[in-house]
């Protein structure tokens, strides 16, 4: 060594400016070497050499990366891969305080001793090496470095309140995902540091935190070990370790390494405690603010000059004791113990004979063990690749390929990718040895790439797992307060500088429900800000879309396309409604007063349009009297009004009025007195909106499908829901009101009090079999009396045999009713009447002669079939429901009291005064009785069979016009 020669120790906490010192010294002599603790670091002081000197005169040595030019002048390398006797001018070992480590010490302690530039040497560290390096490094010289920030200790602190541009540090993986994952959920996420992660992975994971993708570190005391983060706060989230052997407290110093990392430069750090680790003792707080560590005493320490002739002797040097008090034995490192493995196996002893073969057991037994799996499975692996280099002087191309080729994969979760990075690590150690492959510079390459992509992969799944990515980036950009770009699909996604944010439900903000605490802060924010435009375009185009794009649904919702953009509200008039717009606050107050405008709009022109015969009766300005009064009642009751509520008022209606009322389409009917063309879907589905908003419901009842004639009579329908529906209850199911008028028509000619039988045509008009009928039958005030007969024949049979003219007359004898078209009902299907299988056969058919026998047979005699059949008579009062009334003319009693069907009238009432039975028997005794009063469109007669006249026929009963041309052919 020159005279010249200097040996330097650099000691201060960290933040002092140490390592940058060692490199600026460095690089002012010719050739240089510096030792540092972590690949991740030794990767960052050399691309910064690179950066000022160029690649061609820098070199990259650690156990699974070696760069290494020809003309190298200045060596980077871990401290466990410092080339030994190179004669640089200039060396440096960081972190030399590691000399205590339990697992490392002994490498870096050999180093202190042995290591020596030619001109300069330098040790950095903490002050607590102090003494010992005076006492074992002869003429050293100290440098103390001052601190440039200061250190302040804030207490326990929980993660939903840690600052931004935090550091948590825990000592397990298990702890450092568990805060990782906390943080992503409250706070956005988190970039991942781990000593077991790649240098790769972890550059990445750095990088992610520094851009400011995201504001939180977790780490282990891998970041204590010279990596230069801007950290503000750094968080322990325990004060204990598993060391490799024992769970164990940290030392004083080991937190003030780590706690060091807070406040980079002249920025000054706080550091502090969260999650279940306990408070800091007071003493402890402020020995690490003002860095007073006691003094490392004891270094490990491992004998250097080994004996290669035996295995027992490189053992025995191995194990040898320290001769100096401060200089403690290394415990027994994996090398060791895979040493003493491989020497007792008896693959390897035969082989493990001379200097070279045990140099070069020893350099195999040196492969780290990054796996992880257990000693016994290492000790294989190490048998297997010196076995190899002994029988092949080289490891076999086709077997190396094999491990690499089952490691090669990107699938997996972050254990699997883990895993696979560690069994790679492997291979790329025993690639960067010299003359262990028959082509070096190819697997070095291959290895390194297969680690990259396992790194790219496990970053990725880091980055997944643990950083929501859209609130990084959009917290970015809120604090550069830059204009955000949002976009909004035709699904109605939202997406905001390409971040999924939440959905465009019309004109309401639906945020991203896996969102929460900041997260949903956030999203809020840069979603109200983006979409203020969106807001505005999307009102122009709804304001000037087209009715047919707005609908309303039956519990008053008022739909854009499939978008909910507002619902109705009661007015003052049941037929005028009020809007109330779903708009956000956030969309202003001129987006809100358009869409409600275009809104009402709608609603009032849809009013308007299917209710244009009711608001022709409200503006007729001819209209007076006693019908205009009626007009008003039926405009209040939206068209439909059951006859008995009125019974008084239309008894008191003249024909003028009468006619003055049928103009505007009104029907009066037995049972209802409507309007026709009310009935129809869309004007129904209204109605029962309009009415239920009228009165206060929550829940608004549906209205009947479409087409059917009948429907179940709920009993927990609301009172006045089948008016409005346009149904009557009548027993168990409810009738279409105009279904019900034209089966009265039917039962004005039948025999009430005599009793009368179902015809075809009223099961086919109610769509009802003959059980369904009978029960129809009853809740309209009939007593139906069930029997049995013999059958005698189907009704498809007897028409099949009965004569021509027999066929004829049934034709002739058609009721008018059931040729006559039935008023047209939008978008109604006619509905077939169920298949009757009690039909009864008609008079006319039963009398068909029997099939004649041709001689020589016997005629067959058929079994007696029976059938069922109603028989139908008006109910006494006693033993009917209150307000039903028979539904014909002058043959149950007289009078019309509140929901009974009228008797003085109709549209169809022309026929309730034959005076005489069927059969031509009379009604009664002559002479007995109240005679009749005359009505008012015809004279008063006595005669016992009236003359039949023309103007008997309802001139605005809807089958009048076909009744007549019937006649008129007759």
């Amino acid at each position: 060594m020159s005279e010249q020669s200097r040996t330097l120790a650099v000691l201060g906490p960290t933040n002092t400016g140490k390592t940058h010192y060692a490199i600026e010294r460095m690089l002012g002599y010719r050739t240089g070497i510096i030792g540092l603790p972590l690949r991740l670091l030794a990767r960052e002081v050399y691309d910064k050499i690179v950066a000022v000197r160029g690649p061609s005169v820098v070199a990259l040595v650690t156990g699974e990366e070696r760069i290494v030019p020809e003309r190298a002048q200045y060596w980077v390398c871990t401290v466990e891969a410092m080339p030994e006797g190179m004669g640089a001018d200039f060396v440096a070992v960081d972190e030399i305080q590691l000399c205590a480590d339990p697992e490392r010490g002994h490498v870096f302690t050999d180093r202190l001793l042995r290591m020596r530039g030619l001109r300069e040497t330098q040790f950095l560290g903490s002050h607590t090496m102090r003494q010992t390096i005076a006492a074992l490094v002869p003429g050293v010289e100290f440098l103390s470095r001052a601190r440039m920030s200061q250190l302040t200790y804030t207490g326990p602190r929980k993660i939903a309140k840690m600052p931004a541009r935090s550091a948590i540090v825990g000592f397990s993986v298990e702890n450092v995902y568990a805060m990782a994952e906390l943080l992503r959920r409250q706070k956005g996420g988190a970039a991942v540091v781990m000593g077991a992660l790649s240098p790769r992975t972890r550059n990445a994971q750095v990088e992610l935190y520094q851009n400011g993708d995201v504001d939180y570190l977790v780490a282990t005391d891998a970041i204590g070990m010279g990596l230069n983060l801007d950290i503000n706060h750094v968080a322990f989230s325990s004060l204990s370790k598993f060391d490799g052997r024992r769970m164990r407290y940290l030392q004083p110093n080991e937190l003030g390494q780590i706690a060091g990392r807070a406040g980079r430069g002249m920025n000054n750090g706080t550091f502090g405690v969260t999650g279940e680790a306990p408070d800091l003792e007071p003493e402890l707080a402020e020995a690490i603010m003002e860095h007073r560590f006691a003094p490392i005493r004891k270094l490990e320490w491992r004998n250097a000059r080994l004996q290669f002739g035996t295995t027992g002797a490189l053992i025995a040097s191995l194990e040898a004791r320290p001769d100096h008090e401060l200089l403690a034995r290394a415990r027994e490192a994996d090398d060791l113990g895979a040493l003493k493995t491989l020497a007792e196996h008896p693959d390897v002893m035969p082989r493990a004979i001379g200097g070279t073969a045990v140099k070069l057991l020893w350099d195999v037994c040196r492969i780290p063990d990054f796996r992880g799996i257990s000693a016994a499975e290492h000790a294989s692996l190490l048998e297997r690749i010196y076995c190899d280099l002994t029988d092949y002087g080289r490891v076999p191309d086709d077997w190396l390929a094999q491990q690499v080729a089952r490691i090669d994969r990107t699938d997996g979760d972050i254990d699997t990718l883990s895993k696979r990075l560690a069994y790679i690590r492997t291979w790329t150690y025993v690639a960067q040895r010299k003359g262990w492959l028959d082509d070096e510079n190819h697997w070095r390459g291959a290895t390194r790439a297969v680690e990259d992509r396992l790194s790219d992969a496990l970053h990725g799944a880091l980055t997944q797992r643990f950083v929501d990515r859209r609130t990084s980036v959009l917290l970015r950009r809120l604090k550069q307060k830059e204009a955000m770009v949002a976009e909004v699909n035709d699904q109605g996604d939202v997406t905001v500088e390409g971040e999924f944010v939440g959905r465009l439900e019309g004109f309401r903000f639906m945020q991203d429900r896996a969102a929460a605490g900041k997260e949903a802060r956030t999203l809020q924010q840069a979603s109200v800000a983006a979409l203020a435009p969106h807001f505005h375009l999307k009102a122009d185009r709804f304001y000037n879309a087209p009715d047919t794009e707005i609908d309303f649904t039956e519990q008053g919702g008022l739909l854009w396309g499939k978008e909910a953009v507002g619902k109705l509200t009661p007015g003052a008039d049941p037929l005028k409604p009020q809007i109330v717009a779903f708009v956000d606050d956030e969309a202003g107050p001129d987006v809100a007063a358009k869409v409600q405008r275009r809104l009402q709009h709608y609603i009032d022109r849809r009013i308007a349009t299917l209710f244009e015969p009711l608001l022709n009766i409200q503006r007729d300005e001819t209209l007076n009297g006693l019908a205009r009064g009626l007009g008003f009642r039926m405009v209040e009751a939206m068209g439909l009004i059951p006859r008995g509520e009125i019974a008084d008022e239309v008894k008191a209606l003249d024909q003028d009025a009468r006619g003055a009322l049928r103009k505007h389409g009104i029907r009066f009917g037995q049972f209802t007195v409507f309007l026709p063309l009310l009935l129809k879907p869309a004007p129904t589905r209204l109605r029962l909106v309009l009415w239920s908003l009228s009165q206060g419901m929550d829940e608004f009842p549906e209205a009947p499908p479409p087409g059917l004639v009948t429907v179940p009579a709920r009993s927990d329908a609301p009172k006045g829901y089948f008016t409005m529906a346009g149904y009557r209850a009548a027993g168990d199911r409810a009738i279409r009101i105009d279904m019900l008028e034209r089966l009265a028509d039917m039962l004005r000619s039948e025999d009430t009090r005599g009793g009368f039988e179902a015809k075809p045509d009223m099961l086919s008009i109610t769509g009802m079999t003959l059980e369904q009928f009978a029960l129809l039958m009853q809740g309209l005030g009939y007593k139906a009396e069930r029997a049995e007969r013999a059958k005698v024949k189907p009704v498809d049979q007897a028409i099949a045999e009965a004569p021509a003219d027999a066929a004829a007359a049934t034709e002739a004898e058609t009721p008018v009713a059931d040729i006559v078209a039935e008023i047209p009902d939008e978008g109604v299907a006619p509905i077939a009447a169920e298949p009757v299988a009690e039909t009864v056969v008609p008079a006319a058919l039963d009398e068909t002669p029997a099939e004649e026998v041709l001689p020589g047979e016997s005629p067959e005699v058929a079994a007696t079939e029976l059938e069922v059949y109603y028989t139908f008579t008006w109910a006494p009062r006693a033993n009917r429901p209150r307000g039903d009334r028979p539904a014909q003319g002058g043959r149950g009693p007289r009078g019309a009291q509140a929901g009974q069907p009228a008797q003085g009238d109709g549209d169809a009432a022309q026929k309730r005064d034959r005076p005489q039975r069927q059969g031509g028997k009379p009604r009664g005794k002559p002479g007995k009785g109240k005679p009749r009063e005359p009505r008012d469109d015809q004279p008063k007669t006595y005669a016992a069979k009236p003359e039949k006249r023309n103007d008997r026929i309802d001139p605005d009963n809807p089958f009048a016009a076909a009744l007549m041309g019937l006649r008129t052919k007759g």
